[in-house]
């Protein structure tokens, strides 16, 4: 009896392994369709995220007094999965994850051109969005040694779904979906990249680790909260106008 109950945590660990990744990708892939994607390409470039999140694109080296411990493996991002293979040196590697941060910024861009054609106060009510997510990201990110800079990942959706409805009800979506993307990234990573010199951390990847969630999980989850929130009117409206 102790034997099975034993193995009661183990199988549901493993059913949860494998039922998340596939709620997540449903979630994404339902995310993307609202802005405007066909199902094709927002499977693809969901794949692309998860497969991106792998990589770190090295951009900058900031030399070190005191030695960093670093993975070789973190490019990959693959650190601490083989801890006999870490070494020391004494810089810190600024990088950029291909999934948490090149993928979402140029879809966010994408969709930044779309309403641009919508008029100039859709346009307004963007950079508005924006601005006040990364006001929030800003204040809520904080920098920690060995990880680099982090933040909750949801809180960030919740303000980019509230300002877009609040803002322009009937394209909620994609604003919602910029503003969760560039907020994180602009508040959360960018300005926060002299603090990276505080903390002792070999490398810091900007879109990943720490705030891969914020970065990806809130663009994803606010494009879907304010689809949800608009009651189908909102996601009529945007489907309509496109």
């Amino acid at each position: 009896m102790m034997r099975r109950g034993g193995c009661l945590p183990l199988v549901f660990f493993f059913v949860l392994l494998v039922l998340l990744p596939l709620f997540f990708g449903h979630l994404f892939t339902t995310s993307l369709i609202k802005l405007k994607l066909e199902p094709q390409a927002a499977f693809l470039i969901v794949i692309g995220i998860f497969a991106g999140s792998l990589i770190n694109i090295p951009v900058k080296r900031i030399a070190r007094v005191e030695a960093m411990p670093v993975d070789p493996f973190a490019i990959f991002g693959l650190q601490g999965w083989w801890p006999t293979f870490r070494r020391v040196r004494r810089e810190t590697v600024i990088a950029v994850n291909v999934g948490g941060c090149v993928i979402p910024t140029a879809l966010a861009i994408y969709e930044i051109a779309q309403l641009v054609v919508a008029g100039r106060q859709v346009f307004l009510s963007v950079l508005i969005a924006v601005v006040i997510n990364t006001m929030v990201c800003y204040w809520m990110a904080k920098p920690v040694e060995g990880i680099g800079i982090t933040m909750p990942g949801l809180f960030p959706a919740v303000v980019a779904s509230v300002s877009a409805l609040l803002l322009v009800p009937e394209q909620a979506p994609p604003i919602a979906f910029v503003a969760g993307v560039l907020g994180p990234l602009i508040g959360a990573d960018l300005l926060h990249l002299r603090d990276i010199e505080k903390i002792a951390i070999g490398m810091a990847s900007i879109g990943g680790a720490g705030t891969f969630d914020g970065i990806v999980l809130s663009g994803i989850m606010a494009a879907y909260l304010a689809g949800v929130d608009s009651s189908g009117q909102g996601a009529m409206s945007v489907g309509e106008g496109g």
